[in-house]
């Protein structure tokens, strides 16, 4: 009578705990939708160049940077008795005072540095509030409780699945509002819209306590300084360093050409913005079907194998889009507005179809203590490594010679695009090849 009461109670909490974690990684995903109004601001608002819209864009990303010193507190750091949901619930709380906050300014006149600094800040709340999520989805992944039955242990794959579909769910639908919603509404409408709704989840998370959702508790008065040393022995492991390493570098090579391509469908192609907003929800739903297969087809195979076989079909996709920008495909009778719904927004996502099989690697080697801590530094050496391709991007475009108005060059641009993005093949030894958790006594 008591096994079955306790084991309601943790059926209880693991429904809690999948509600505030697919909330926050809906709206992770959901992001996508005042972002999407940022470029046409940007663009039609305050006139910027595609150098410019791409520099400021992948600027606005350096908070994401700093996410292992936001992991090394929420690891070390409790407050009240909590050391995640008050740092979800905080990082809420920044984003939606950002968002609401160029709202206001909007009515009288916004200035490109403004509008940054208040970027930055709403970008520091989605990292602080990202670090907590998947800090929380690290431990509990790897946590087995000795009263648990087998068939109700979770393991540090599916829940991963789940979240990743969460996050593309709210991808789809962000993008596909947004397409929509930038033709009817002004840019300010939808950030004040997006700023509501994380006050709505800001006052959700704050009336959770975190001793319901049953997460495994660290020591409390380990202190700073003691998770940093053991997040330094982590990374010292060479299956993680390396892991990481290349990781890291196969994004930072690869020259972005966001801003541009941005500029060449919309001003060039005058591609309407509900067709890139159909281009990026397919994209999403490519996401969100990805999950599924990498949950029941794909887990057993070797990270290796896997993210070399998506690099290669990265650099198969950039030479297509060589084909498009020559208009060879409009000239078979492909329109424009079909390619860009369908090879460019499934080129845009495979860029994030590595990070699925290299989260549960690192989750699976990651000593236990330091969850917050390696996850924060994973996702900040990949969003350090996009800012490096956004200004690696800004300067092929300049050495290419494109334009706000001068496409010529851009063809040549995608094929150093392309080379680049099959480099780290060369060194894709560096990925352990052998994903099988290790077993651990401690």
């Amino acid at each position: 009578m008591v096994s079955s009461s306790s084991s309601r109670e943790g059926w209880g909490r693991w429904d809690l705990l999948r509600a505030i974690l697919g909330l926050g990684f809906w709206f992770q995903g959901f992001r996508c939708y005042p972002w999407m109004a940022v470029n046409y601001f940007l663009k039609d608002g305050l006139n910027v160049n595609p150098s410019t819209l791409q520099l400021l864009m992948n600027s606005a990303n350096l908070p994401m940077v700093a996410k292992p010193f936001y992991g090394l507190i929420s690891d070390a750091v409790y407050i009240s008795g909590q050391h995640r949901i008050p740092y979800i619930a905080f990082g809420a709380f920044l984003q939606a005072a950002s968002w609401i906050t160029i709202v206001i300014l909007s009515k009288s006149g916004i200035s490109i540095l403004s509008l940054t600094i208040f970027l930055l800040l709403g970008n520091l709340g989605a990292s602080i509030a990202e670090v907590a999520n998947d800090a929380i989805v690290a431990e509990t992944g790897k946590q087995r409780t000795s009263s648990a039955k087998k068939s109700e242990s979770l393991s540090s794959g599916q829940l991963q699945s789940f979240v990743w579909m969460a996050s593309s769910v709210g991808g789809v639908l962000g993008n596909l509002i947004g397409g929509v919603a930038i033709d009817k509404f002004s840019p300010q409408a939808m950030f004040l819209s997006f700023g509501v709704l994380l006050t709505i989840q800001f006052l959700i998370t704050i009336s959770v306590h975190e001793s319901s959702l049953n997460l495994p508790k660290n020591a409390s008065n380990e202190g700073i300084r003691k998770q940093l040393s053991k997040l330094v022995v982590a990374l010292r492991k060479p299956e993680i360093a390396y892991s990481i390493t290349w990781f890291a570098a196969s994004y930072a090579i690869i020259p972005a050409l966001t801003g541009t391509m941005f500029y060449y469908q919309t001003e060039h192609l005058k591609i309407e913005s509900s067709v890139l907003g159909i281009s990026k929800v397919f994209g999403q739903a490519a996401m969100l079907f990805w999950s599924v297969i990498y949950n029941k087809k794909l887990k057993s195979v070797p990270s290796r194998k896997l993210i070399s076989a998506i690099q290669v079909t990265m650099a198969v996709f950039m030479v297509s889009d060589v084909i498009f920008v020559k208009g060879i495909y409009r000239q078979m009778g492909v329109p424009d507005s079909v390619y860009v719904v369908t090879f460019s927004g499934l080129l845009e996502v495979l860029f994030f179809f590595k990070i699925l099989p290299i989260s549960v690697l690192i989750a699976q080697l990651c000593p236990p203590g330091c969850e917050g801590s390696l996850m924060a530094f994973v996702m900040s050496a990949i969003a350090l490594s996009f800012i490096i391709s956004g200004y690696l991007g800004v300067a092929l475009a300049s050495y290419v010679g494109v334009t706000g108005s001068d496409f010529s060059g851009l063809p040549h641009g995608l094929l150093v695009q392309a080379l680049c993005t099959l480099i780290p093949l060369y060194w894709v030894s560096c990925i352990p090849d052998d994903k099988k958790p290790k077993s651990r006594s401690d």
